[in-house]
């Protein structure tokens, strides 16, 4: 190649020539790429999630501030709504804390002309005397002040599950006494709204002292309340600042009750059913009548109601009278009448009529249907035919009675083959009892053992007892008369129970679970519905295994808790359907028992509640509670225990567990006081959250706080397995394996429960080797030498259940005592 020909084509880079990266740009494009393509535009659509990503930072910050500010006018906007024209009065319930306090004296104060209340409405709540209602127009607000006793527990609970606010009237130096500690308790444990404390008595003091007690009073409420301002109230302008604290403070809310329409009872009215209406004239049903504010959420009429210790009823109509306490903007004051009210509502009713503004459609009107359609036929695959239903009645009737295990039907016993019937010649049939265990028939035959050991042990000293009266001297007739004043005040059949109860307790805690094998029955028939587990917590155990009878009573979701989502969304969006919050309306609540009207004439205030779908329907529900400080006696499970969950009061027998997050839980035999413990229980669906309190009901009436907690969840597939342990005693020691004995008393049980796994106290694990003799005597390896102090046991379970004892109905407590043992005679009553 020439000169010239190689400079026409230039020069070529050889392989060594030094080849650069590109610039890595990231395949996307810029902001100012962005910006100029979109020359201003937004899409119209929504954005993807591309495009949110790219929104500007300066954008994202606007729509925060755009939300917060949404939610703070929706909170403005709802606190501005109660006690307004749009909303229901302000309800404060006055709550005395102290024996040596007047709360009537605080309402007096209240309801005075100089308080700023041009309006008043005495007795404005039927069954409570001291109620009234109170309109400020200079704070352009309404009040509904009612004072009920502290003395039933039940109606105190249920004025603070629908009170907006509390009114606490404490003592001027001691502030709160022992009973005013234990409202307390239960008050915040079910949850305690907006509230604030007054006292009166302090104006009276001299100044230094004055402020000492005040200094001294703030100490003790800080420990209770510490953000809690405390008022004084002796004067009328005292008053008018706590009418303006009221409010104006600050909103608590509740969640039982804020997704929920509830109503406090102003205006009650019966009317008995026709004979033509019901099955008959006197079936003790009728119509009740029911006035007052709607308040939290709208109330349909399709719904049903749920009046607080009375059970579910349906609603037939909803009409709407003249509201009794219109707020009304005058620049002159309202002269009251002699009685307090005023005529400008009477006028005001007489030209409102009363307007009908919903009827309940049958179809669709929730049913009061709580329990499934039990079909006793469903487990039955076939259906026998002529000739075999002649042959069952031909051995039915010709059939010998047999022994078969607790719980079994007669189709089922029909099944079993009995090996000793020819032996024996005479068979018995064991009596079923689901709630019943047979642990319990054990205990009451060692507790019997126990009584006579306890009066041989007597009888020896009998002598010795008697010896030592002839050596004393006779008593003074004033100890005897002190004596008998103290035996006055004891029970002796309750002091029987409590012991045995104390007894069971402490065995428990000393050997829990353990139980001794019978030595005249088998153990193969007495522990028959147990069964032994490899590991507690990774051994599987089939949760619709042998259900018993009264889980087809019940309902079960297949997801709990996406069922309860759903339906608290779907309420939370129902804002154009029904009776609105606030507004004044009446309930005809139809198929209602006389016993209603009798407990609001009595004094008691009517609680009503709207029901979520769904929350008439039977369940087991499960709560998680601990132990209230103030209780220290032995609770034992299954005992029955009055329930305070939500709007609900109940009474029913619950079983104890542990709260673990396994697929299995062992049941505790008593309720622990140093753990959480869940309490399983037959009971109406409520949906969380929802405040727990459980009452123990003493022979006297009397009724003791327990426990506290709240709604864990509504799981009928949660296995509660009861555990018994039965130990025996190493006889001879050899290495590794051993001669244990006590276990059990015969071969057979021995090589039944051969399979089962040994363990020692002392971390040993092992097996039966073999049956040794036919005396209960057996042959265990074990994974390590034995030591000689050792114990052996065994480990075996069973599932247990609630037992369906669910009552709506509760009783009224008696006052709160505090419990400390009989009353002791002091030296003034002996003569």
């Amino acid at each position: 190649m020439s000169a010239t020909e190689e400079k026409q084509q230039g020069h070529r880079a050889g392989s060594y020539k030094q080849k650069n990266k590109g610039h890595k740009h990231g395949k996307h494009r810029t902001k100012g790429e962005v910006d100029r393509e979109n020359k201003g535009r937004v899409s119209v659509t929504a954005l993807t999630k591309k495009q949110r990503k790219e929104q500007r930072k300066t954008d994202r910050r606007h729509k925060a501030n755009q939300l917060r500010r949404n939610k703070k006018d929706m909170v403005l906007t709802e606190k501005r709504r109660l006690g307004s024209r749009d909303g229901p009065p302000h309800l404060v319930a006055v709550v005395s804390l102290h024996a040596g306090v007047d709360a009537g004296a605080v309402t007096k104060l209240l309801r005075g002309e100089g308080a700023g209340g041009l309006l008043h409405q005495e007795r404005c709540i039927t069954g409570i005397s001291d109620s009234f209602g109170l309109i400020l127009p200079r704070f352009k607000q309404r009040f509904t002040f009612l004072s009920h006793s502290t003395a039933d527990m039940h109606s105190l609970l249920d004025v603070v599950k629908i009170a907006d606010s509390l009114l606490f009237v404490l003592d001027s130096t001691e502030g709160w006494d022992s009973y005013g500690e234990y409202c307390l308790s239960c008050l915040f444990a079910q949850g305690l709204p907006s509230h604030a404390l007054v006292c009166q008595g302090v104006f009276d003091l001299p100044m230094k002292k004055k402020v000492d007690s005040r200094r001294a009073l703030s100490k003790i409420t800080e420990v209770r309340f510490p953000d809690t301002r405390l008022f004084a109230l002796d004067s009328e302008q005292d008053g008018i600042l706590l009418l303006r604290h009221l409010g104006t403070q600050r909103q608590r809310k509740l969640g039982f009750r804020s997704r929920r329409s509830h109503m406090l009872g102003q205006n009650v009215t019966f009317t008995p059913n026709s004979p033509a209406e019901g099955t008959g004239g006197n079936t003790g049903l009728g119509t009740l009548c029911v006035s007052g504010y709607v308040r939290g959420r709208p109330l349909r009429v399709d719904r049903l109601v749920h009046i607080c210790g009375h059970g579910d009823f349906q609603l037939s109509q909803i009409d709407a009278p003249p509201d009794p306490l219109p707020l009304i903007f005058t620049s002159r004051p309202v002269k009251l009448g002699k009685g307090g009210d005023t005529n400008m509502l009477d006028t005001i009713e007489d030209e409102a009529p009363v307007r009908v503004l919903m009827k309940a459609d049958p179809s669709c009107r929730e049913s009061l249907q709580n329990e499934a359609d039990v079909d006793p036929m469903d487990g039955e695959q076939t259906w026998p035919t002529e000739t075999e239903l002649l042959e069952a009645e031909e051995a039915r009737k010709s059939k010998r009675v047999m022994k078969v295990p607790k719980g079994t039907s007669d189709y089922q016993a029909t099944w079993i083959v009995d090996e000793d019937a020819e032996e024996n010649g005479e068979i018995e049939e064991e009596s079923s009892d689901d709630d019943d265990d047979d642990d319990d028939m054990l205990d009451e035959a060692m507790d019997g053992e126990d009584e006579e050991i306890n009066s041989q042990d007597a009888g020896s000293c009998c002598s010795e007892e008697e010896e030592e009266e002839e050596e004393e001297e006779v008593c003074p007739p004033e100890r005897v008369g002190a004596d008998q004043r103290y035996d006055e005040h004891i029970d002796e059949a309750a002091e029987e129970e409590d012991l045995k109860r104390y007894r069971e307790a402490r065995a428990n805690v000393h050997f829990p679970d353990e139980v001794d094998t019978p030595l005249q029955a088998s153990a193969k028939n007495r522990f028959q519905r147990y069964r032994g587990l490899k590991s507690f917590r990774s051994s599987p155990w089939d949760p619709m295994e042998n259900l018993p009878v009264n889980y087809s009573r019940i309902f079960q979701f297949k997801n709990f808790e996406r069922t309860r989502h759903r339906i608290l969304a779907e309420a939370a969006q129902e804002e154009e359907e029904g009776a609105m919050a606030g507004w004044y309306v009446t309930l005809h609540i139809i198929d209602v028992p006389l016993s209603v009207m009798e407990s609001v004439q009595s004094g008691k205030p009517l609680v009503l509640v709207s029901l979520l779908p769904h929350e008439q329907k039977m369940s087991v529900m499960h709560v998680l509670v601990r132990r209230h400080p103030s209780n220290t006696e032995p609770i034992k499970s299954k005992e029955e225990l009055v329930f305070h969950c939500g709007f609900r009061r109940f009474r029913a027998s619950p079983i104890f567990s542990q709260h673990t997050s396994a697929d299995k839980h062992k049941m505790e035999r008593f309720l622990r006081p140093d753990a959480p413990t869940v309490v399983s229980v037959y009971a109406p669906i409520t949906f969380s959250p929802a405040g727990v309190l459980l009452f123990r009901q003493h022979n006297d009436g009397i009724q003791d706080l327990v426990a506290t907690g709240s709604l864990l969840s509504c799981d009928p597939r949660r296995v509660v397995l009861k555990r018994i342990v039965l130990s025996g005693h190493p006889f001879k020691i050899n290495r590794r394996s051993a001669v244990v004995r006590y276990m059990f008393f015969n071969r057979d049980d021995i090589m039944w429960f051969k399979p089962v796994e040994l363990r020692t106290k002392w971390g040993r694990r092992g097996h039966i080797k073999e049956a040794l003799g036919t005396h209960g005597h057996m042959k265990c390896v074990f994974d390590n030498q034995l030591p000689s102090q050792d114990t052996v046991m065994m480990n075996l379970y069973k599932r247990v259940y609630p037992r369906w004892t669910y009552d709506p109905y509760v009783p009224s407590s008696l006052p709160w005592v505090k419990r400390e043992g009989p009353v002791e005679a002091d030296d003034s009553d002996m003569e």
